[in-house]
């Protein structure tokens, strides 16, 4: 546990050294909260639905700009040989880098708490989709963190990492919609539909925790750290 602790220590401290921090957490805020608020004062509805429309997929570019960095940056300078000589495994620096990344996510996502305050302040909003809402974001978040810092461990280049991320992050995203749903046979739909992020995404959105959604994040989110934890046992080998 000391090891995580100390690896998540490193990486947030990293992040908040440089500008990648507060350039991505500023970009990020500043485009939910401009579609947001554009969108709030043509509906005239105390309503955060439309701003959980909008945050997954600003997700598919904010968070694989997070997490391109973790392992590719380790490779590119040269640090990846040393921090593999100290005494910690594996599994415990992967979820150190993946623990800052969800800190990280945590505080911006924090930071958009304005918005439901707001809501109270201006009507009388239904609390019980935006804690759903918020609680499919973290979700879905933690699932994107997940795959991005897989995408950073199988490179060196920290934009084939972004755009790798992104395509991975998009294509489950997509997979349960109705766009490739109707594009195939309809014996696949079911499967396809459990399959997306999105779908569980909206599931849990709307105020009901149903434990096959839950199961599903954390299997995505298990999978994608696992094969991380491989890729790095490949290149210390």
């Amino acid at each position: 546990m000391y090891n995580i602790l100390t690896i998540l220590y490193r990486e947030l401290k990293g992040y908040f050294n440089s500008a990648i921090a507060y350039i991505c957490v500023t970009v990020f805020l500043a485009l939910v909260n401009g579609l947001f608020l554009r969108i709030f004062f043509v509906e005239d509805e105390a309503s955060l639905r439309s701003f959980f429309a909008i945050v997954p997929w600003i997700f598919l570019f904010f968070i694989p700009a997070v997490t391109m960095r973790l392992w590719a940056e380790e490779k590119k300078l040269g640090t990846f040989e040393l921090l593999m000589t100290l005494p910690v495994r594996d599994y415990e620096a992967v979820l150190g880098k993946y623990l800052a990344s969800f800190l990280l996510l945590l505080i911006t996502l924090g930071l958009t708490a304005s918005l439901p305050v707001t809501l109270a302040y201006l009507g009388e909003p239904d609390w019980g989709p935006i804690i759903g809402g918020y609680t499919g974001l973290l979700f879905m978040g933690g699932a994107y963190l997940a795959i991005g810092i897989f995408a950073s461990s199988v490179t060196v280049n920290q934009i084939v990492a972004f755009i790798l991320g992104s395509a991975i992050s998009f294509g489950l995203f997509i997979l349960g919609e109705n766009m490739v749903l109707f594009a195939l046979p309809e014996s696949w739909a079911p499967i396809l539909e459990f399959m997306g992020l999105n779908t569980h995404f909206l599931s849990i959105s709307r105020g009901v925790m149903d434990s096959r959604d839950v199961i599903y994040y954390l299997s995505v989110i298990s999978l994608f750290l696992f094969l991380t934890v491989r890729a790095i046992e490949s290149r210390r080998m």
